[in-house]
């Protein structure tokens, strides 16, 4: 049995939502899985942690402040034990090679300046809530959509992380401890 934090920052939600269906699945298998937000983890003390899974929502090529306050806090007891890194974009949901691209590229950028080498990392499609958002950006968001083809009923939000992969990135997290 593994013991595993998942710390993330969450913008609209869905970056909360695919950490607590990690936990959920590693629970399923008999692992002890813990979710927190990152900012309130900084000081947290991880050495009791088999694997430590980071999460963070991109918008506009950055993610959360208190995501990368919490690497860069926490960078000793990361690279003493098994770490991964989860990026959650629209970006990783587009059909353009050019944007997974991007999202890679920012995903190395983040963890250059963490100076941090997760054991792993991956990328999830996010989520279109356009319910959630202002009127301004509920206005760039239909424009940004909509030259990529996708919906553009503002009434309703999308859902577009595939939880399957979801579920196989948990268990990717804790394989080699079995």
């Amino acid at each position: 049995m593994a013991t595993v934090l998942i710390a993330y920052g969450t913008t609209e939600g869905q970056t909360s939502k695919i950490a607590q269906h990690m936990a959920a699945r590693l629970e399923q298998q008999g692992h002890e899985a813990q979710t927190v937000l990152a900012g309130d983890a900084i000081d947290k003390d991880l050495a009791g942690y088999d694997v430590v899974a980071v999460g963070a929502s991109m918008h506009e090529g950055r993610y959360q402040r208190e995501v990368r306050r919490f690497v860069k806090a926490q960078r000793a007891a990361l690279e003493a034990t098994r770490t991964a890194f989860f990026s959650v974009s629209l970006g990783a949901a587009s059909d353009d090679p050019q944007e997974h691209a991007r999202v890679e590229t920012v995903i190395g950028e983040f963890c250059s300046d963490c100076d941090w080498t997760p054991t792993m990392t991956r990328s999830f499609a996010g989520a279109l809530r356009y319910t959630q958002y202002s009127w301004l950006k509920r206005k760039v968001m239909l424009h940004i959509v909509t030259k990529e083809g996708g919906p553009t009923d503002t009434s309703q939000d999308f859902e577009y992380t595939n939880w399957d992969d979801v579920s196989r990135f948990a268990d990717e997290l804790v394989e080699p401890l079995q």
